[in-house]
Order: structure tokens, then C-alpha cells, then sequence
């Protein structure tokens, strides 16, 4: 007797395991989904614009060291003095810089998928403490002599500068000066630079500048903060980011509204290695160079070859259908396991004989529910679709179970069961962080329910053969 109901249990227990097949086959169609999002993303950057890493301002000075060395010439037999020299450069960065940002977001698409773009602009101003020229001397060489062979420049580095939608102006003291292509820096190449004609190191001194950039951008902007004491505030008209990199916004300087985000990073080089890590890129720029094999990833923050510490905002869409509905698939499987468990309950209890067709039927109504919660939230929203979805589905197997356990009450229960255990998945789904938490009660209060509803069952007793009258007896 018992062999019958432990097949039957074996049976199911096979069916919901089966079932797991077009589970995975719809979590590699949303995988794929995701890689065609991630190319329209590479889409857009080639045909357009990438992220943005801006860097800098950074005062270059070029200069030539001089110097006499002595040393014994083997051959002629005495000690020779030859005049020696090397080029280098000194990098001086911002004393104070503040940034004022102002961020427009757009929309760009490729084929269904969104990619969201911005424009920033951007007023930057802050002043250099020159050094006087004799303070470069390298401390090996303190009797060299120094000279200026190459006039100084301010220099900034910028990711992709098909982005810059002015012709930026540098104002430094009462000069006005245009930035011309190529940042200068060896460890990055990319952006701009202005060379400054009058600039005089006798003694130390104090120089403000100014800047307005104007730059577009794709999802992402980044700062690396160079000068001695950084104060960037941005703001933006789209109100869904995340902030990310080494440092994040000033718990005071953040809001959000409906007005859109606003955010103030407050950052010294006590706190930030930027300083240190750029003149460490710079005087190792062309060996980094030829070891990354690709100039363009110097001074990316993503890459191994040149860290160097950024903070970051992006600006992200508020609900990412495909990671949730992801989300949403993994919770498939205990979906159907506590559907079967119910159908397995009211068969036993009832003595009502439920077909493996029919399980099977229920369980497939199931999975497709997560097709079209895929499909449809690439048309409408993910709520909308959530809806449209999970009602198609909850009326196909209402109707269908008020067939097949003989009362349309049963399977209005059933229905009813199905539309609770929707609306805790869209509950899982909308509160991420406290999922686990909500899943496990749910499965603790399923688990209850189970016992107490069997707690005077006599499981010998069951397994009996079903009689013709036993549908009259329900």
C-alpha cells in the first residue's frame, strides 16, 4: 500500500526536478538578453561616446638639469669632467579646486534597449602654488643647474574626448587661454592641454585658475581627486544613480527629490593616494606604456596596469528588468515545489487522484510565467508586466484546476493561494536587501501550515486504492 504513495511522491518529486530544464532555458534567454543590452551599451560608445574619467587640472613643468660630473678615465690615464644633462618634469597639482557640476541625462536606444547618456558642464576653479625653480633640483644632484626648455602647460586628462562639446578656456590669473588637443601626460594621453607663456618661478607664489568644461558622457562619470583639498559638488536632473570608487558623497552634502540628486565630495590628499599614484604613472609613462599595450587604459580606473583612486556616480535605470526577472526565475523552483506540495496534500488528504499530466500541465503554466514577465517588461513597465503576467497565468490554472478537482471553489482556492504566493515573489523582487529574511518566513510559515494541517494524519493508513464513490465523498 505504502509502495503506491511513495511512487507517487517519486513521481512528483521527478516532474518538479523535470521542470527545472525550461527554468534554465529561460534564465539563459534572459542571459542573453543581458549581453544584447551590454552591446548596445559598446554600440553607442563606439558610435558616440564612452564613460568619462577626468583628470586633473595638473601644472606640467619641463625643465633641464645640468650638471658636472667627474669621473677617472682609464684610458688617458686621469680624471675627466664632463657636462651632463636630463630632461624632466615637474608635476604640480591644485592647492584648492572646487567643481560645480551640472548633469543632463538623455536617452539613447538600440533597438529595445535604453542606454542612458548625459552631458555635464562643468565650472572648475582653484589655484597653483608655484614652486621656486630652484626647489626641483633632485636631491642627487644639489649643485645642478636648472632651466626652463619648454614652456609649462596645464594639462587634463579625459577619458574620450569626443565628448567635449565647447572649446574649453583656461583662465589663469588675467590670462585667457585655449586648450589645444593631447593632454601632455605620458601615462595619459587622452584630453587636453594649454601652454602658459608667462610663467615666472623666481620665488613661490600663488596663481588662481578657472575652467568650463562641457563634456558628454555614457552611464558613468568619474573624478580623480588630484588636488590638495577637492571639493566636487554634482547634480543632476535624473534621480536614480549610484556612487561608487574610493570615495563616496558627504553623508550632509546628498539629496534626492523630485527635482532630481544632488552630492558633495569633500576630499584632501591626507585621505586620497591620487597624488602620489599620478607622479608615480607619469615618471613610469612610457615603460607602463609599452607593458599595458594599450595606451588608452592608462589612467582607467578599472585597469590593473594604472590604479589610481577615483570616486564615481552612475546613472542607472531605476528598475533593471532583466536583473530582476533573473531574480525572479531563481525563485521558480520553489515556486513549483510548493504548488506540487499543495496538489500532493489535497490528493492525499482528499483522496482526490491528480494525473503527473496534470501536475505537469501546472507546472509548465508556471514557468511561462516567467517568460512573459521577460517579454512583456521589455514593452511596458516591470510592474505592469509583473501584473499582466502573473493574472494570465493565476485565471489559466484557476480555470483549469476547477476542471480537474471537480469544484470551481478549490480552484478559486487555488487561484487565491497563487495570487499570495505572487505577491510575496513581487514582494522578494522589491526588497532586495531584506529577501532572505522574507523568503525564509515564507518557507517556515509553508512548512507550518504543512504540519498542522497533517498533524493528525495516519500516513499508514493512506495509500489505499481509490474507490469509484470516492469523488461522492468530496
Amino acid at each position: 500500500m505504502q509502495r503506491s504513495l511513495l511512487f507517487k511522491i517519486a513521481i512528483v518529486g521527478l516532474l518538479a526536478i523535470l521542470l527545472f530544464v525550461p527554468l534554465g532555458m529561460i534564465q539563459a534567454t534572459i542571459s542573453e538578453r543581458i549581453h544584447y543590452r551590454e552591446e548596445a551599451v559598446r554600440s553607442i560608445t563606439a558610435d558616440s561616446v564612452s564613460e568619462q574619467l577626468i583628470v586633473g587640472p595638473v601644472l606640467v613643468v619641463p625643465y633641464t638639469e645640468t650638471w658636472e660630473d667627474e669621473s677617472f678615465d682609464a684610458t688617458l690615464n686621469k680624471t675627466v669632467r664632463r657636462q651632463l644633462s636630463a630632461n624632466r618634469k615637474h608635476y604640480i597639482y591644485p592647492n584648492d579646486m572646487q567643481v560645480m557640476g551640472n548633469i543632463d541625462t538623455d536617452q539613447r536606444y538600440r533597438g529595445i534597449h535604453k542606454v542612458l547618456v548625459y552631458t555635464g558642464h562643468h565650472k572648475i576653479a582653484g589655484d597653483f602654488m608655484l614652486p621656486e625653480l630652484s626647489s626641483m633640483i633632485q636631491k642627487d644632484n644639489p649643485k645642478a643647474i636648472i632651466t626652463l626648455t619648454e614652456k609649462p602647460y596645464i594639462s587634463m586628462g579625459l577619458s574620450d574626448t569626443r565628448g567635449l562639446q565647447n572649446f574649453p578656456t583656461l583662465k589663469w590669473g588675467e590670462q585667457a587661454i585655449e586648450f589645444k588637443q593631447g593632454s601632455g601626460l605620458s601615462a595619459f594621453q587622452r584630453g587636453i592641454h594649454a601652454s602658459l607663456d608667462d610663467v615666472e618661478l623666481a620665488s613661490a607664489k600663488q596663481v588662481k585658475f578657472k575652467i568650463d568644461l562641457d563634456v558628454d558622457g555614457i552611464e558613468k562619470l568619474s573624478f580623480a581627486p588630484l588636488a590638495k583639498n577637492n571639493q566636487v559638488k554634482l547634480s543632476s536632473n535624473w534621480q536614480h544613480v549610484q556612487y561608487s570608487g574610493r570615495f563616496l558623497p558627504s553623508p550632509k552634502g546628498r539629496t534626492n527629490d523630485d527635482k532630481g540628486v544632488s552630492a558633495t565630495w569633500n576630499i584632501s590628499s591626507l585621505s586620497s593616494n591620487a597624488q602620489l599614484q599620478m607622479t608615480k604613472l607619469e615618471n613610469a609613462g612610457a615603460a607602463v606604456n609599452m607593458r599595458a599595450g594599450n595606451p588608452s587604459e592608462i589612467g582607467n580606473p578599472e585597469s590593473a596596469a594604472s590604479p589610481i583612486d577615483v570616486f564615481s556616480v552612475s546613472f542607472i535605470e531605476p528598475v533593471n528588468i532583466y536583473s530582476q526577472a533573473d531574480r525572479a526565475v531563481k525563485y521558480g523552483l520553489m515556486f513549483i515545489a510548493l504548488t506540487f506540495a499543495a496538489f500532493f496534500l489535497f490528493e492525499v488528504l482528499k483522496q482526490l487522484p491528480i494525473h503527473p499530466v496534470q501536475y505537469t500541465l501546472v507546472g509548465l503554466a508556471l514557468v511561462i510565467f516567467f517568460l512573459l514577465l521577460v517579454s512583456l517588461s521589455e514593452k511596458i513597465s516591470f510592474v505592469l508586466a509583473y501584473l499582466t503576467a502573473s493574472a494570465a497565468c493565476i485565471l489559466l490554472i484557476g480555470i483549469y484546476l476547477a476542471n480537474v478537482l471537480h469544484n470551481w471553489k478549490r480552484g478559486l482556492g487555488f487561484a487565491g493561494a497563487l495570487t499570495i504566493l505572487y505577491g510575496i515573489l513581487f514582494g522578494l523582487l522589491s526588497s532586495e536587501n531584506n529577501a532572505m529574511m522574507m523568503g525564509s518566513l515564507l518557507l517556515f510559515a509553508v512548512l507550518s501550515g504543512i504540519m498542522l494541517a497533517t498533524r493528525k494524519v495516519d500516513w499508514y493508513s493512506l495509500g489505499q486504492p481509490v474507490t469509484d464513490s470516492a469523488y461522492d465523498q468530496v
